[in-house]
C-alpha cells in the first residue's frame, strides 16, 4: 500500500489489515509519521510529538506481541486536555507547559489497554474554552479546508489531524460543541455521545457537568468502530454504565423508510450565515429521497441558553485558585467565566440544575415523536484565523464568546446524542455539517442514521486542497 493508501484508509480497515498480517504497525506508523512531517508545520494539528524512532520502536513491539485489541497497532494523539503518561498535559496554558502527569486518565487508559499507539497530543484552545484551536504555548491550528480559516475547537487539533491523514482515529470532548464543530469545520464526523457512555475520569465535578468525551472519525463507521473501544463501565466514572460497547462497531445498517425526522435548520429562531443555511437546508431532500419520513417541528429550548451558560460557569469555579495565582497568564475569556461562576449563589447553581432537568424531559418527550432531530451544526462557516470569536452572525450580535455556539450547546443543555457529518460545502469550499440528534442513551440508533445519510452522500470522500 502507499502511503496514501494507508492515512486516508479507514481506521476499522487499517486495524483488520494490521489484525490479519496483510500490513504491519511499523508501515503504517511510518507512513503516518511521514504525513505529519508533511503535513503538520503547516496546519499545527499534533503537537508534543514523540520521536520519530521511538515510535517507530513501539511499532515494532506491536508487531511482536499478538493483536488483543481492536485498536492495535493504530497510531494516535490525545487532546491535549487528557492526562496521558509520557506526554505533557498543557491545556493549552503556559501555566501548564511543563506538566507532566504520572497517572492516565480513564479515556486515555481505555484508548491504549485496545492497542494503540499514543505518538502525540493534539492542539486545543487554552483550557478548552471557546471553539476555536490557538493559545500561547503552540499557536493556532488551521483549518486544511482554507489554512487563513480556524479548525474549530476545542477538539481543533484531533479534526484537522483527521482530516489531513495525520491520524487515523483521535479522541476528543464536548462541553458546549468541541467535538461537533471541529467535526464540522473539518468535513470529518464528530459524535458528542451520551452522558456516561465514555467514562470520564478525572473530573471535579461529575454529576453537574455538562461535558462528556468521545470519538471522531473520517466516517460515521469509523467513529462506531473507535467507540466500541472507548465505551463503557469504569469504577473512576460515577455516571458510566455497562453497555454492550462492541455493537458500536458492528453493522450500521438500517431501514431509512423505517426513520422519522423532524427538521428545523436554525433550532427555531437561531440566526444562521446563508452559505449554512443552504447547504443545510439541501440535505433535507437527501434524507426525503433515501426514503426518511421528514417533517417542520422543533423543541421548545426555553431556558436552554440560561442553564448552560450558568452551568458552564459553575463548571468552571475549580479553576478559582489557579486563577488567582496565574491570573496574568490566563486569556480574558477564561477569567471572566470563572468569576462568573463565582458569583452564582446555592439558588442560582439550583435554579440551573432544576431547568435542565425540566429541559430533559421535555426534549424526551419531544424525541418520543421522532427518530432523530435534525438542525446545524455550526451557525457559521470556519471563520478567519485571526478572529477571537464570531462577533455578529446575519447581522446578529453575539454578546459573548460562546454565543455563536448556541447550535451546539442547545443541544448539549438537553443531554442527548448529537452527531456532526459532513454535508457539503459553501461556494467559496468551506465544509458545512449537519447535526443529527438522536434520543437519550440511543446512541446506536443515532449512528446508525448517520451512516444512512453519510452514505447517501459522496462529502466524505472529499479531502482538504493542503492533500489533494
Amino acid at each position: 500500500m502507499s502511503r496514501e493508501e494507508i492515512v486516508f484508509s479507514s481506521a476499522k480497515a487499517l486495524a483488520r489489515r494490521i489484525r490479519d498480517r496483510e500490513i504491519s504497525a511499523r508501515e503504517v506508523m511510518i507512513a503516518h509519521i511521514e504525513q505529519i512531517e508533511q503535513i503538520n508545520p503547516t496546519v499545527n494539528a499534533i503537537v508534543s510529538m514523540l520521536n520519530p524512532e521511538v515510535a517507530i520502536e513501539r511499532a515494532n513491539e506491536a508487531d511482536r506481541q499478538p493483536c488483543e485489541g481492536p485498536l492495535h497497532g493504530l497510531p494516535t494523539a490525545f487532546k491535549d486536555l487528557e492526562d496521558a503518561v509520557g506526554f505533557p498535559n498543557t491545556q493549552g496554558s503556559p501555566i501548564f507547559a511543563d506538566r507532566f502527569p504520572e497517572e492516565d486518565a480513564a479515556i486515555v487508559a481505555r484508548i491504549k489497554q485496545a492497542g494503540a499507539i499514543p505518538i502525540g497530543k493534539t492542539n486545543v484552545p487554552e483550557f478548552g474554552l471557546g471553539s476555536h484551536t490557538y493559545n500561547n504555548v503552540f499557536g493556532p491550528t488551521r483549518n486544511p479546508w482554507n489554512l487563513e480559516r480556524t479548525a474549530g475547537g476545542s477538539s481543533g487539533g484531533a479534526a484537522a489531524a483527521l482530516a489531513t491523514g495525520m491520524l487515523p482515529i483521535a479522541d476528543g470532548s464536548d462541553t458546549g460543541g468541541s467535538l461537533r464543530n471541529p467535526g464540522n469545520f473539518n468535513s470529518v464526523v464528530g459524535f458528542r455521545v451520551s452522558s456516561g457512555l465514555v467514562p470520564k475520569s478525572p473530573t471535579a465535578l461529575p454529576w453537574a457537568h455538562l461535558g462528556v468525551k468521545g470519538p471522531l472519525g473520517r466516517s460515521v463507521d469509523d467513529v462506531g468502530f473507535f467507540l466500541s473501544a472507548m465505551a463503557g463501565f469504569d469504577p473512576r466514572d460515577q455516571i458510566s454504565y455497562p453497555v454492550d460497547a462492541a455493537a458500536f462497531a458492528g453493522d450500521l445498517t438500517i431501514d431509512p423508510k423505517q426513520v422519522r425526522i423532524a427538521w428545523s435548520t436554525d433550532l427555531g429562531g437561531l440566526p444562521v450565515d446563508p452559505t449554512v443555511r443552504s447547504v443545510v437546508d439541501g440535505a433535507r431532500a437527501m434524507f426525503e429521497a433515501i426514503g426518511c419520513d421528514v417533517e417542520d417541528a422543533c423543541p421548545d429550548f426555553t431556558d436552554a441558553d440560561e442553564l448552560f451558560k450558568d452551568l458552564r460557569a459553575f463548571g468552571m469555579t475549580p479553576m478559582a485558585d489557579l486563577m488567582r495565582e496565574h491570573r496574568d497568564q490566563m486569556k480574558p475569556e477564561a477569567i471572566w467565566n470563572i468569576e462568573a461562576g463565582l458569583k452564582m449563589s446555592a439558588e442560582d447553581v439550583a435554579r440551573a440544575m432544576m431547568k435542565q432537568a425540566t429541559l430533559f424531559l421535555r426534549m424526551s418527550d419531544f424525541m418520543e415523536r421522532y427518530d432523530a432531530f435534525v438542525c446545524v451544526v455550526n451557525q457559521v462557516p470556519p471563520f478567519p484565523i485571526d478572529l477571537d470569536w464570531p462577533h455578529d452572525i446575519d447581522g446578529v450580535q453575539m454578546e459573548t464568546y460562546i454565543d455563536w455556539m448556541k447550535s451546539a450547546y442547545y443541544i448539549t443543555s438537553t443531554r442527548m446524542p448529537a452527531i456532526s457529518v459532513p454535508a457539503g460545502f459553501t461556494p467559496d469550499g468551506l465544509p458545512v455539517g449537519i447535526q443529527i440528534v438522536g434520543k437519550y442513551h440511543g446512541d446506536l440508533e443515532l449512528l446508525k442514521i448517520a451512516n444512512a445519510f453519510e452514505q447517501a452522500t459522496n462529502v466524505a470522500s472529499k479531502r482538504p486542497p493542503i492533500v489533494s
